[in-house]
């Protein structure tokens, strides 16, 4: 079948990336949140710097997915949990997975998560020095990513988020906490390691505190709860092993086969993910700067091993309606894709737009333009 083609072209990067609702002209309060256009409340998902962020496709997806009939979703690769997001703002059930501690929390405290907020009170019991909180992260990263204060300041508020009764209040204050850590870090990722402080490009992100951003954090996640009358899910774990209840439509987003281990997420994000369990049951790699962990294995990322993890991804949710997000420089390549998508599904349709985004942290990564794909089998 021929691929359909949109014309839908941004460019990504911190500088144009807003804060907050991404549409200053879009109230979410004053659209129906299911009226049967593009849910205006998803422009509430406090956008993570993310290596693969769809946030600024979400009307493209929405748009192209809108045709189908569907009301149960299960995002088998949540990565920073936008287009979950978009499907519970739709009104669809989500069951959201990833086999990233990081990625789960987020998706428990804004997909899983119907009502459960931080007041003020709780706030405060957060901010409050407990004399008998561990100082692993200061002791661990003292030089490498914050100030003193900075990482005295997570060492606390890890602590006191423990002591929170309720699941979705310990979510909702750990995702607060990475984002703070996201913006505070000047590009994002740690890979390499800097005192934020040494950056003087004016940027109000890295003039304020992790106090500062915590606060303000907890504030928009606060706004971004929502409830859509749905009893949604979040998953940690391998998609091979997921044994949930079979959903009408699977959105995947796998990793790449990287072009270079630049790409990958452990290695870009490895402080985030540890903060989310505060390191414990993961391993630092001793002879890391930066104190990586171990990388993850994913049969996605290889080439020996990318064919046949899709030929079995397809095969496990055939009973579903299959929509793979994919990218132009992604291997195997669109024609293999269809293929093996084909084994398991009568009709395949691709739509595809333009897409132009940036990111990097060296000079060899350089502004690029893909076409982005959705590949569905019906």
């Amino acid at each position: 079948m021929p691929i359909e083609n949109t014309r839908f072209e941004y460019e990504a990067n911190e500088q144009s990336v807003p804060d907050g609702v991404a549409d200053p002209g879009i109230d979410p309060a004053q659209q129906p949140m299911f009226d049967g256009g593009f849910p205006a409340a998803a422009l509430l998902y406090p956008q993570l710097r993310f290596m693969g962020s769809k946030f600024r496709l979400l009307p493209w997806i929405h748009q192209t997915l809108s045709g189908l009939r569907f009301d149960s979703v299960l995002d088998a690769f949540a990565g920073a949990g936008s287009v979950g997001y978009l499907f519970k703002a739709w009104g669809k059930q989500v069951h959201s997975n990833d086999f990233l501690n990081l990625s789960a929390t987020i998706s428990r405290a804004l997909i899983e998560n119907n009502g459960g907020t931080l007041d003020e009170d709780t706030l405060d019991e957060l901010l409050s020095y407990d004399p008998k909180h561990r100082h692993f992260i200061e002791q661990t990263f003292a030089g490498i990513f914050y100030t003193v204060e900075d990482l005295r300041f997570l060492d606390r508020v890890s602590w006191n988020i423990r002591k929170l009764p309720h699941r979705h209040q310990r979510a909702i204050a750990t995702a607060a906490l990475i984002r703070s850590c996201g913006k505070r870090q000047p590009r994002g990722v740690f890979t390499v390691a800097g005192d934020p402080e040494r950056y003087k490009d004016g940027r109000r992100d890295l003039k304020l505190s992790l106090r500062e951003h915590f606060i303000e954090q907890v504030a928009i996640y606060n706004q971004a709860v929502l409830d859509n009358q749905r009893t949604n899910s979040t998953r940690c774990g391998d998609i091979f092993h997921w044994e949930g209840p079979t959903p009408d439509l699977v959105y995947m987003d796998p990793p790449y086969v990287p072009r270079a281990d630049d790409n990958c997420y452990i290695k870009r994000y490895h402080f985030l993910e540890g903060l989310s369990c505060y390191w414990e049951g993961v391993e630092i790699m001793p002879t890391s700067r930066v104190k990586k962990l171990t990388k993850r294995h994913t049969p996605f990322s290889y080439r020996r091993s990318a064919v046949k993890a899709f030929d079995q991804l397809f095969e496990k949710f055939a009973d579903s309606t299959l929509v793979l997000s994919y990218s132009s420089n992604g291997y195997p390549d669109l024609a293999e894709l269809r293929r093996l998508m084909g084994r398991y599904k009568t009709r395949i349709d691709v739509t595809q737009c333009d897409h132009r985004y940036h990111f990097g942290t060296h000079a060899a990564v350089k502004r690029a333009s893909v076409q982005e794909y959705l590949i569905i089998g019906s």
